[in-house]
């Protein structure tokens, strides 16, 4: 099996050198699902029965004018799970297609995550059935399109965008990309620029729809202001739940979808660790907040909620933290990821939990008992979110 190049996460010396360049990319940027893969010393998994609901989903819903399943996939950790292991490639290829043949037609990946391999990997996997979903990916980080060579900073300048782009196309095995994302705000480019970029590979048929990924949301009406905006792509889940404020308010405005990522706040809303659990080396977890032996045991009350209402509902905690996601707006698509079957079709059971508004009261009311503590990310990642770009010349 082919090692990803430049994994970054083997040792916890390279995580910080990472760290320190302001990169930390596919490992810790960027973790679009809920991976329930333990780390070391990890008390255990969700084991709870999917109960009576599908694994097959039959929802669909619309970002923008896009239709896609109402659940989605994300194949970050495909090519490194959280606690540094790679794996199978073959077992991933079986999940990326039983994961289409139940239902599923949204798969997300992006070059920073490997980076590039995760999108060999969902190339590899797709070609019989290519024309039937919707593949999306991300560009923005400064990658060297030669080696793969992970540079300081961001790169959103056009010419660099159309290079991501083509070579993008290659790794994927197709003529087009169906959804686009810039992964990050740049800061020195004009956002106007940026999506004329985007307009140019869109005329040519290379890439159909465009969106954002933790963008400023001056940014984002910029954007739109020159070509509707598809998508934004942020994380949001029971244990996050930043966006709520500002930023789906302004998907419902301007008709824009929103597909969180890590819905399962990194497969913490599963129930699969407890106030024992201890990150292993390389695994982002180790080092937000949120997760540290102080502010775990507290935060675990909402994994007590969810466990609760599965209970009530015949369904597991994954599938309760993702189906509340789902009753919040129409146009929202998580994108859980998973490197294990079991967890792939469990996830897809979301899609047949309904709350009433009676229900989504008295689990809101709940909820709001719940303070979580700590942060979602390490300062040096979370500087790059929420970013708006370099206003644009007048000549």
């Amino acid at each position: 099996m082919e090692t990803p190049p430049n994994n970054d996460a083997t040792t916890g010396l390279k995580r910080r050198d990472i760290l320190k360049s302001g990169l930390l990319l596919a490992g810790v940027t960027m973790l679009p699902g809920g991976c329930k893969t333990l780390a070391a010393g990890a008390a255990g998994s969700s084991t709870q029965s999917a109960g009576q609901q599908s694994s097959t989903v039959k929802g669909r819903r619309k970002l923008g004018t896009l239709e896609v399943s109402s659940v989605g996939l994300g194949v970050q950790n495909m090519s490194r799970k959280y606690t540094t292991e790679v794996p199978n490639r073959a077992q991933m290829h079986d999940i990326i297609r039983s994961a289409y043949d139940h239902g599923v037609t949204l798969f997300d990946a992006a070059e920073a995550y490997g980076p590039w391999e995760v999108e060999r990997i969902l190339g590899e996997a797709v070609g019989p059935f290519r024309n039937k979903i919707v593949i999306e990916t991300k560009f923005g980080w400064n990658i060297d399109q030669n080696t793969g060579q992970r540079l300081p900073g961001l790169n959103s300048r056009p010419d660099h965008i159309k290079l991501v782009v083509e070579n993008m196309l290659k790794r994927l095995r197709t003529d087009r990309i169906d959804l686009l994302y810039q992964h990050r705000v740049d800061p020195a480019v004009p956002i106007e620029d940026v999506v004329g970029a985007l307009q140019d590979l869109i005329k040519q048929g290379k890439v159909l729809h465009y969106g954002l990924s933790e963008p400023g949301l001056q940014t984002v009406r910029r954007a739109h202001a020159v070509h509707p905006v598809t998508a934004i792509q942020n994380e949001y889940s029971l244990l996050w739940r930043g966006p709520e404020a500002e930023v789906i308010p302004l998907c419902q405005e301007l008709g824009i979808g929103f597909v969180p990522w890590s819905p399962l706040g990194v497969g913490f809303l599963t129930g699969a660790v407890d106030a024992n659990t201890r990150f292993a080396p390389g695994d982002i977890r180790g080092i937000e907040s949120r997760f540290s032996p102080e502010n775990m045991p507290g935060n675990l009350a909402q994994v007590e909620l969810v466990t609760r209402w599965g209970t009530q509902k015949q369904a597991t905690p994954a599938q309760i933290s993702l189906a509340w996601l789902l009753a919040q707006k129409p146009f929202i698509v998580p994108i859980p990821g998973t490197t294990q079957m079991a967890h792939m079709l469990e996830n897809n059971g979301a899609d047949a939990v309904r709350f009433t508004a009676d229900e989504i009261g008295q689990f809101n009311s709940e909820l709001a008992k719940i303070q979580v503590k700590g942060e979602r990310l390490p300062q040096m990642v979370l500087q790059f979110s929420g970013v708006e770009a370099a206003p644009k010349a007048r000549n």
